[in-house]
């Protein structure tokens, strides 16, 4: 059956004039449908919206909670769209639900062209002391061939110490790399590192806050050295030191499942020799090659290897964006950010704190996944956050109780002794006028001026209407009801 107009019932109602048809009827001036009361196209629409889900005995719940409780009484054509359209514009939800969103994509780092030119670093933290006063491992990971070095190092130690191990132990064996991933340890801020490594040439490449991801890499190495210690150590748990060369060899000597090769194999061009290498091979048939062949060796190695990581780095990624869509942000959107326990833990100190906070501005694009926000000081956290926890923000354009009367916010239309409508628009403009204005603080500043003009113009109304003023050269009508508007 034709309705006519969308939400009309135009010509529903003319039809069941004549009787019941496709479950419309009729009663008592009303049309239902099936036992529901149709609802004509106008604001009623998102009026009940709001009363079904945030209302006096509602709990804010969810777009399929809130459709099925409107359906049980109500019907229009597009129930469904409108819930949507309501709830994801309900700031009371987005406070109080606040999660990490399936926003954006895989966006693995560029492979590397040959060893040790760019490494990824990180810290194990929380181990035994040791004799030596050692409580932590610096691991250094080169990103093409999955080389690691477990370095035994003091939570303690400043940039300066941390910068000597690295020349110690990995300059010295490997050079210079051309670019550090790392995550964002007040080691790795400080001055003398960035200097440190701009002087050398070296580019610093930093995770997004509370975003590991970026270095997983090195996070699943750490998990693996965590493993292969636990496996070793036996009884005395602080001699996790003396371990560490074994434990170095035999990650190093293992075949890694994205080069399909050991990194030894990878760096050096062959794997040294294990305690399970019964059969003697005569050292002139392993070296008998000259220097051409060697090197042609060691470049179809490297090649195979580089495609090796681009075969699981594409399947990967094929994986990790199921059910992940790309979402971008411009300079000067508004957004909501996720409060999570472990970034903001003085904004989660208890269950019932809100778990989002708005609106914020984006100031810079830093990549597809990665913006910087315009986030207050009494914040106290890095400003750079994750598409993740980023959700748009949409201005909820009747954020307002359902019950207050909008032509005089918070008290009836009676004036009451010598109200000044006046004064309470100067009030209402003042602190709206305070701090940033966003869109919701320019909608709330539009409803309080259009608001005060009413009432400005109801008092004139009453008191001044159809009356003249007569000047030295004009004279003035004042009408606000029907005319024409032209001076008599």
């Amino acid at each position: 059956m034709q309705q006519g107009k969308v939400g009309s019932f135009t010509n529903v109602v003319v039809e069941c004039a004549k009787g019941a048809c496709d479950g419309f009827f009729m009663h008592e001036g009303y049309l239902f449908k099936m036992g529901r009361m149709c609802i004509p196209s106008g604001s009623l629409w998102e009026l009940l919206v709001r009363e079904a889900h945030g209302g006096g005995l509602s709990g804010h719940f969810g777009e399929k909670k809130t459709y099925e409780l409107l359906k049980e009484h109500f019907f229009w054509p597009s129930m469904l769209r409108d819930v949507h359209k309501v709830i994801e514009r309900c700031a009371i939800c987005k406070k109080a639900k606040g999660k990490e969103n399936a926003y954006g994509l895989y966006m693995p780092l560029p492979i590397p062209e040959q060893p040790w030119m760019d490494v990824s670093m990180d810290f194990v933290l929380g181990l035994p002391r040791t004799q030596r006063g050692k409580d932590s491992i610096m691991v250094v990971v080169d990103r093409f061939s999955k080389m690691s070095h477990f370095i035994p190092c003091n939570k303690t130690d400043d940039a300066v110490h941390v910068a000597d191990l690295f020349f110690q132990e990995i300059v010295r064996l490997h050079g210079v790399p051309k670019s550090i991933v790392s995550d964002r340890d007040t080691k790795f801020l400080s001055h003398f590192w960035k200097t440190l490594w701009r002087k050398l040439g070296t580019k610093l490449l930093f995770s997004t806050a509370c975003h590991p991801q970026t270095d997983g890499q090195t996070e699943v190495v750490n998990r693996t050295l965590s493993s292969l210690l636990r496996a070793v150590i036996h009884k005395n748990l602080k001699s996790w030191d003396t371990c560490l060369p074994i434990v170095e060899f035999a990650y190093n000597r293992s075949v890694h499942g994205a080069t399909k090769f050991s990194p030894f194999e990878v760096v050096y061009g062959f794997n040294p020799c294990v305690p399970i290498d019964l059969i003697h091979i005569p050292i002139d048939e392993r070296t008998s090659m000259d220097g051409i062949r060697k090197a042609e060796l060691m470049k179809k190695l490297q090649e195979q290897v580089r495609l090796h990581i681009e075969e699981k780095t594409t399947k990967y990624a094929k994986q990790a964006n199921k059910g992940r869509k790309m979402v971008r942000f411009k300079p000067r959107d508004l957004v909501w950010i996720h409060i999570s326990k472990g970034r903001f833990p003085s904004k989660r100190k208890s269950k019932l704190m809100p778990r989002a906070d708005s609106p914020f501005r984006i100031i810079e694009k830093v990549n597809d996944n990665a913006y910087k926000v315009d986030l207050p000081g009494d914040y106290n956290v890095s400003a750079t956050f994750n598409v993740k926890d980023l959700t748009p923000y949409l201005d909820d354009d009747d954020d307002s109780d359902l019950r207050t009367n909008h032509f005089q916010p918070g008290v009836d239309d009676v004036h009451h002794g010598n109200y000044n409508p006046s004064c309470k628009a100067k009030t209402n403009m003042q602190e709206d006028s305070d701090g940033l204005m966003t869109r919701a603080r320019a909608k709330q500043l539009q409803r309080a001026l259009t608001s005060q003009i009413g009432m400005i113009e109801a008092a004139s109304e009453l008191k001044i209407s159809n009356q003249f003023k007569i000047g030295s050269r004009m004279f003035i009508c004042l009408q606000l009801k029907l005319g024409d508007g032209k001076s008599p």
